[in-house]
């Protein structure tokens, strides 16, 4: 009888410890979301130090987790994680890669091998069999090839040459600026430059002999 009064006298007197005093997660021991906002979070508080004001180990459980909470919130402010996913998602949702996207169009496998095949070949013939001045027979094949593997897929003779012409000139500044800016030498010999930037010509001519619409 005596203890149960006691503790009676101990709640009404505002001395009941406080239920999520041993919580480590800060938020869950204020009952809020990661997400709550500043007000959400000192309102929070204040409720708490109200109810469990008289508790001094709640009182400093309770401060401890507001602490923790608003100097986490401040380090965020200033230092900002970038979300990846949302960046991304931004990015492929924009209007400019979706017009590039939509430039684009899987074809089906018989052309998917034939272009493949005929790029593969030429980059070996480019590579085992290099001239002195450079790999000119093959680069001029891998412009024609596109023209008429362009041509073969879309049935017309303009995009066949815009496309061959046009993929053909921005893949061999890509890939020059590519050699001389950013990649170290690959291949070995007086022709490498040449030689490396034509591989890298053929990538992006194949790619718009087989996916270019």
């Amino acid at each position: 009888m005596d203890a149960s009064y006691g503790d009676s006298t101990n709640e009404s007197a505002g001395t009941t410890t406080f239920p999520r005093i041993n919580v480590r997660d800060p938020y869950k021991r204020l009952g809020i979301s990661r997400e709550a906002s500043e007000d959400e979070i000192q309102a929070a508080r204040n409720f708490l130090i109200l109810t469990y004001g008289r508790h001094k180990p709640s009182v400093e459980a309770i401060e401890s987790a507001h602490d923790k909470i608003i100097m986490q919130k401040f380090y965020e402010r200033k230092n900002p994680k970038i979300n990846i996913k949302k960046k991304v998602r931004e990015v492929t949702q924009s209007r400019v890669v979706q017009a590039v996207v939509s430039r684009f169009r899987t074809p089906s496998l018989n052309v998917i091998l034939k272009t493949t095949i005929a790029f593969m070949v030429l980059g070996v013939l480019t590579v085992l069999f290099p001239t002195e001045e450079g790999p000119t027979l093959q680069v001029a094949i891998s412009l024609l090839l596109t023209m008429y593997f362009v041509y073969d897929r879309l049935k017309s003779k303009l995009r066949g040459f815009l496309y061959g012409a046009g993929t053909f000139v921005i893949s061999w500044l890509l890939g020059t600026f590519l050699m001389v800016s950013v990649m170290p030498p690959i291949l070995k010999g007086p022709r490498s430059l040449e030689v490396t930037t034509s591989l890298i010509s053929y990538i992006f001519l194949w790619v718009a002999s087989t996916y270019l619409r």
